[in-house]
This record gives C-alpha cells, sequence and structure tokens, in this order.
C-alpha cells in the first residue's frame, strides 16, 4: 500500500491545473468533485483528475509535488 499520492487536476482542456499531494487519493478527488474543499480547487471547479502518482513515503510524494510545480511555472515563462 501507498502511503501518498502526488496529482493533478484541472477543471477543463486547457484549462487551470491543481497540484497537490494527499494521502487518500479517492477520498481527496472526492473532496474536489463535491466542492467540499474550499479554496482555489472550488473557486475554479477542478474535477478532472487527470495524472496521479504513488509513493512510498510522503516525503517523496511532496518532493514530486513540488517539482511537477516548478517545471509548471518554468514551462509557462519560457
Amino acid at each position: 500500500m501507498y502511503a501518498a499520492f502526488a496529482y493533478i487536476m484541472t477543471n477543463r482542456k486547457d484549462g487551470v491545473l491543481y497540484v497537490g499531494v494527499t494521502n487518500d487519493l479517492v477520498r481527496r478527488v472526492f473532496e474536489h468533485r463535491s466542492g467540499a474543499a474550499e479554496g482555489f480547487t472550488k473557486r475554479y471547479g477542478l474535477k478532472a483528475l487527470v495524472w496521479f502518482e504513488a509513493h512510498d513515503y510522503i516525503r517523496a510524494a511532496i518532493a514530486r509535488e513540488k517539482d511537477l510545480k516548478h517545471l509548471r511555472g518554468r514551462r509557462r515563462c519560457a
């Protein structure tokens, strides 16, 4: 069993992306889709899970989340 997941959600094709980390992917996706997660994800209607990656350790998932956020920012600036 995996300890954590890094994941990406969106609201539509070529839309807003959200990069996150969780220890329970099914619960977290349900929270996004039902609107239970207040803030950014609810405001932008992020309901589609487009990618996830399982990790044995929470620190590895957090490191991957940070890598993904960094890459996303660099791509936009290029």
